[in-house]
């Protein structure tokens, strides 16, 4: 199996602040405490706020990051609220029909904590290093835990939302799946020594995605090797003009339409000597549905992708 990200020790904060609940509750302490709070039973959780105590079975979950979202579908938990990356296009299609009624609560960079507190919850997840400025007012609502920063390897971010949610067991069950597919298309396609370098079409600039990324890292997994670059953390941008630093033996392109093949930037497709038979692939979860569930969709892709070449 391969040496994924997954097994890094994950990274916890080091202050303590306690939560109180809210929305038209009270306690005789004087703190809020959100409907039926008092009968919940609790435990000690670390997060990159401090510690928190959290629901042991928590009911009513909202969540404000793509990894948070992926990884409770795919641990059975159906978050009543998701902040989304874009409100036009909702809650991702690939998460399938039982995310169609979560409720959108703002965008990633920008949720709404009135939408969040309108929910109900009994746990809030987000991430210190986009919603820090939210932090008092969300955990005035009920019990909120923060990740460190949605750029962490991602499989570090899934042990995070696993363990908020008290389902570590289930988490290391899927990641095992998840590289035990990577290994099957490895040998079933032959990729070890094969290159493969995902491009994101981004207004004036191609974004190359790199090893540390969620679809390069995907990549590699499943046998690839990701071109050598100076990579700026995850990725990396470059002029259209310098197309041909993204040259690999599997070349995949983002698109909002894998069947409109005029999305297809034409600094690719007018390097084709070099970038040979480049492939659309569909934006919404070879970027945004980082998890187990768009890992699996990724995989899932690009093994139709490989019979068909």
């Amino acid at each position: 199996m391969h040496d994924t990200p997954h097994r890094r020790t994950r990274a916890v904060g080091i202050a303590a602040l306690s939560v109180i609940a809210a929305l038209g509750f009270s306690a005789c302490s004087g703190t809020g405490s959100s409907e039926g709070s008092s009968d919940t039973e609790t435990r000690t959780f670390s997060h990159a706020r401090g510690e928190t105590e959290v629901p042991v079975d928590p009911q009513r979950v909202v969540v404000l990051e793509p990894v948070q979202l992926d990884t409770a579908m795919a641990l059975g938990v159906t978050p009543v609220g998701a902040a989304v990356l874009n409100e036009k296009t909702g809650v991702p299609a690939y998460l399938g029909e039982d995310a169609s009624d979560i409720e959108m609560v703002g965008t990633v960079p920008e949720p709404s904590v009135e939408a969040v507190a309108a929910l109900e919850p009994d746990l809030i997840l987000g991430t210190e290093s986009r919603h820090s400025a939210l932090y008092d007012q969300l955990s005035d609502i009920t019990a909120t835990a923060f990740m460190e920063t949605q750029t962490d390897p991602w499989q570090d971010n899934v042990d995070f939302v696993a363990e908020a949610l008290g389902d570590t067991e289930g988490a290391d069950t899927l990641m095992a799946d998840y590289e035990a597919r990577c290994d099957e298309i490895a040998e079933e396609y032959g990729t070890e020594g094969k290159t493969a370098q995902l491009i994101r079409p981004r207004d004036a600039v191609l974004t190359l995605y790199g090893p540390g990324s969620f679809a390069g890292g995907t990549l590699e997994c499943a046998g690839f090797t990701t071109p050598d670059h100076d990579w700026e953390d995850i990725s990396l941008d470059i002029s259209p003009e310098n197309v041909l630093d993204a040259e690999a033996d599997l070349v995949l392109v983002t698109t909002t339409d894998v069947d409109d093949p005029s999305t297809m930037p034409k600094s690719v497709s007018d390097n084709a000597d070099a970038l040979s038979n480049p492939h659309l692939v569909d934006r919404a979860f070879w970027i945004t549905g980082v998890g187990p569930l768009g890992g699996m969709t990724v995989l899932d892709d690009l093994e139709s992708i490989l019979a068909e070449s």
